[in-house]
């Protein structure tokens, strides 16, 4: 066996920690938890790039970012370069940088993983990002000749922000139709203030107007007008990325009873109607003392994160398998942690109880233990029979995952959806419907903004293609 080299002399296999609240102090307000670099702190954490050959980092972003590339303009101390490196790729780097999960997918194949810590490549993008918006910097990119064709983007979320400025660049009249009073979509309803603040998103917005964007406000595509009607009046092409905006819930006794919310309600009335703010904002959010969050995702973080913000004295993260088997980041599960929320692992919901008045009052339980692997590939949890418990609990946040919207498919008939309500399309996304694509989690189900902004992105070029053509 060939000998393994050592790392070079003066290599720094540890990352630069970015600063952040102290937990005592973030748990009594919803600003940005992490703080960011300083511009010594992503100079020395820049430095630790070797520009491998090989470039693996880019080959795991799913918008290829040349991301060697915007480092190496960060070494050589020219943050102009590195944001047009970056923004050749993504139109939304000051939220990928925040949200996405880098972990897994160019910092997990980071060359330099492999014998100490990756590149902190989320907090550079997030660095280079930041200090443009500071700057004030409006620099446009490069836009193509009018096209004369005309396309209709549905949704503002990660997707149908990245497929409109993918598309404006292109050449071609975008109009970007979103069903709630501001865009961004998951970005402003989903996730919260101290992860994403939405002056970010605001600005993420603000650059896709720049670009020649109309977007069109309180526009249910579905009710206010269909694709058809769309497509009969003077679009050329419809991107689709509605989301997955449908809760799912638990269907067992009780789920009905009042203080029983979905994550998709309690987080849009938390963030995109500031409850948090109230009564500066008129949107009260009712908060029990003890407040159980359901799920083991990001959004269940998420959740249990905003209770403890707004006044819960006792938070539990209820999950039906173990610690590892989370699918959340493990940043945020830590993030938790700190914040003094207490997990409850291997432990499933099985009903609620009445206080009498129709108010949950207690959470019955059954403790689960790990199986063989299911379709996930995770250990299948089954229930320890003679375990049964009651937890007290006088709100509960339901945050198992949402199911695609229906709007547009249920409006839509000769659109074809698989068994589970996805929009089916190919590899470019395009649908059995002429002249229409999809993407995002009305195709996936439920995925990453990243992976919404690529599929956006690679059906964008495939939109151009089929209109030049």
């Amino acid at each position: 066996m060939e000998e393994q080299k050592k790392p070079k002399k003066g290599l720094n296999l540890n990352r630069v920690d970015m600063p952040k609240q102290e937990p005592a102090v973030r748990r009594n307000n919803f600003n940005e938890v992490a703080r960011g670099y300083t511009w010594d702190m992503a100079l020395e954490e820049a430095g630790r790039c070797i520009q491998c050959k090989k470039r693996p980092c880019v080959e795991g972003c799913p918008v290829n970012i040349d991301i060697p590339e915007f480092i190496k303009a960060i070494q050589e101390e020219d943050l102009s370069e590195s944001v047009r490196v970056m923004e050749r790729k993504t139109s939304l780097p000051g939220i990928c940088g925040r949200v996405c999960p880098q972990e897994s997918q160019c910092e997990e194949l980071c060359t330099l993983g492999k014998k100490g810590a990756p590149i902190a490549i989320g907090r550079l993008e997030r660095y280079v990002a930041d200090w443009k918006r500071e700057q004030g910097i409006a620099d446009m990119p490069e836009m193509a000749p009018s096209t004369g064709k005309k396309v209709a983007v549905v949704g503002s979320g990660p997707g149908g922000l990245t497929a409109a400025s993918e598309l404006a660049k292109l050449g071609h009249t975008v109009v970007l139709f979103e069903a709630l009073q501001v865009a961004g979509g998951v970005l402003v309803y989903g996730i919260p203030e101290f992860r994403l603040p939405k002056e970010i998103v605001q600005g993420e917005v603000d650059f896709v107007k720049s670009l020649g964007v109309e977007v069109h406000l309180d526009t249910v595509i579905g009710i206010n007008m269909t694709l058809d009607e769309l497509l009969n009046s003077d679009y050329d092409a419809i991107y689709v990325g509605t989301g997955a905006g449908l809760p799912m819930f638990l269907r067992v006794p009780g789920e009905n009873l009042n203080m029983i919310y979905s994550a998709n309600e309690f987080l849009t009335r938390a963030n995109l109607m500031k409850a948090y703010l109230y009564p500066d904002y008129a949107t009260p959010l009712k908060m029990g003392r003890r407040v159980a969050v359901i799920g083991g995702g990001n959004v269940a973080m998420d959740a249990a994160r905003c209770s403890v913000r707004l006044g819960a004295e006792e938070v539990y993260v209820v999950y039906r398998r173990s610690r590892a088997e989370m699918p959340a980041r493990l940043e945020e599960v830590e993030n938790a942690e700190e914040e003094e929320i207490q997990f409850h692992f291997l432990t499933n919901p099985t009903g609620f109880l009445s206080d009498g008045r129709s108010n949950v009052c207690a959470m019955e339980c059954i403790r689960m233990e790990l199986g063989e692997p299911d379709a996930s590939g995770r250990r299948r949890p089954v229930p320890i029979e003679g375990s049964d418990f009651v937890m007290d609990v006088d709100t509960v946040v339901v945050a198992l995952g949402n199911a695609p919207n229906p709007l547009v498919p249920n409006t839509t008939p000769d659109l074809e959806i698989s068994r589970w309500g996805t929009i089916v399309c190919d590899e470019k996304g395009k649908t059995s419907k002429a002249r229409v694509w999809a993407g995002g989690d009305i195709v996936s189900g439920g995925a990453t903004v990243i992976s919404a902004m690529g599929e956006a992105k690679i059906a964008a070029h495939a939109i151009h293609e089929y209109l030049i053509t």
